[in-house]
């Protein structure tokens, strides 16, 4: 309970805190040295107004073979509009760097994703409100609060 005030307070009103920025620099590097989990990364995305490459790390859910990235702040954070405006260019580092295009998902298909998501991604789950055991009925009830994008190679 009480990481779960914590990881709400880092990112209070869907903006990081100065703590949060250091932590997500810091989580952003060490993932992009490909020491994390295997489903964790970092992305790089151009800045919408900057042009500036933007770090931060991802959790990655693979559901039927298919990689996923999926918004734990919902719409309206800095990364997604990012990406929106990039057309879905981006890239993910984890020990190299994979050029990739990020697709929206329609809100229909995000219900699998997202609980698959949260099943990985712990500091989400204050942020989803849902369980991560919840049945896919409920994850089918605020799909439509949290973009979901499929990676997909830019080579494809």
């Amino acid at each position: 309970m009480v990481m779960h005030r914590f990881n709400r307070w880092l990112y209070r009103g869907h903006r990081t805190n100065p703590i949060g920025k250091v932590l997500t620099t810091f989580w952003a590097r060490f993932s992009s040295l490909g020491l994390t989990h295997n489903y964790m990364e970092t992305l790089e995305v151009s800045g919408r107004k900057s042009g500036r490459i933007i770090s931060l790390p991802v959790v990655i859910a693979i559901v039927d073979g298919q990689r996923y990235l999926v918004s734990m702040l919902g719409e309206n954070v800095q990364w997604v509009r990012n990406v929106r405006a990039a057309n879905g260019r981006a890239a993910l580092r984890s020990g190299r760097l994979e050029q990739i295009r990020l697709e929206e998902v329609a809100v229909e298909q995000r219900a699998r994703i997202l609980k698959t998501y949260l099943r990985l991604a712990p500091g989400a789950r204050p942020h989803i409100p849902v369980s991560k055991d919840a049945p896919l009925a409920e994850f089918e009830r605020i799909a439509a609060d949290y973009p979901t994008f499929r990676v997909v190679s830019a080579q494809d």
